[in-house]
């Protein structure tokens, strides 16, 4: 049983990294991903990323830590905390860059091909090393609980689609070569399920109530600090109306009619 639900939560981990993939598919058929539609996605991924982490992994953590202390919240808290500090600390190390997506913006046409490159190969790098905590966030979930960890993913799947747009649109037009950009965002995509299999090899020996506790707090941490400061401004960007709002609320809404759903 244990064996199985660790394969469920790698598939769906693995699934959720893949989308990055499709980011790459739609600048082969679409030369100018339309804003709109990417910041409405972005936010809407940022609204259920928050909403999940804030109700249902946060009250994981303390849920957790009832188990071994009378005190749950604080620590809780404090690995939330842990979580928000650990990804700002990543970001000043290895900043997430915010390349322009559109092609007919005068900055990414005075470009060079080999700058262009070097932009699309940064992206992948900054996007991989980022990915990381995101696997680690959508296993250990649905690892817990597959109601927990499929919003989750479904969250994170969104997002990864105009990460994969990111990395693929630089590389694609400075190359045409549309084997190598696929790949990139391939490579970048398998950072999540590599995320989630590193960590379980590391902590399975270790995994107890305190040990979820802190997985979990430190995951919602990191899922609002990603939501906050890469989603919502990126959302904000490209939007040229409501759609960072309607996309905030809709994310809320949908992860919180399906948990409802679920728990029925």
């Amino acid at each position: 049983m244990i064996v199985d639900n660790v394969a469920i939560a790698f598939l769906i981990t693995l699934a959720a990294g893949l989308a990055t993939v499709l980011g790459s598919a739609l600048v082969f058929f679409q030369k100018t991903p339309s804003p709109r539609i990417l910041a409405f996605g972005l936010a809407f991924s940022a609204g259920a990323m928050v909403f999940v982490s804030l109700t249902e992994i946060f009250s994981k953590s303390v849920q957790s830590f009832d188990e071994m202390s009378k005190i749950g919240f604080t620590w809780a808290t404090f690995a939330f905390l842990a979580g928000l500090l650990a990804i700002l600390l990543l970001d000043r190390l290895i900043p997430n860059p915010h390349e322009t997506l559109d092609v007919n913006d005068p900055k990414f046409q005075d470009k060079t091909q080999s700058y262009l490159k070097r932009i699309g190969l940064m992206s992948a790098f900054a996007i991989t090393a980022h990915n990381f905590p995101e696997g680690l966030a959508t296993f250990f979930a649905t690892l817990e609980s597959p109601t927990l960890g499929a919003p989750l993913a479904f969250a994170i799947a969104v997002h990864n689609i105009p990460e994969g747009i990111s990395i693929a649109a630089p590389i694609y037009f400075a190359t045409q070569n549309k084997r190598l950009t696929v790949l990139c965002c391939f490579i970048s995509g398998l950072a999540e399920p590599m995320g989630a299999i590193l960590g379980y090899v590391i902590l399975a020996p270790f995994l107890s109530p305190n040990v979820f506790g802190w997985v979990f707090g430190i995951i919602a941490g990191a899922m609002v600090f990603l939501a906050m400061d890469e989603l919502l401004p990126a959302a904000k960007r490209y939007s040229d109306g409501h759609e960072t709002v309607y996309g905030l609320v809709g994310g809320m809404g949908m992860i919180a009619i399906s948990l409802a759903l679920f728990n029925l």
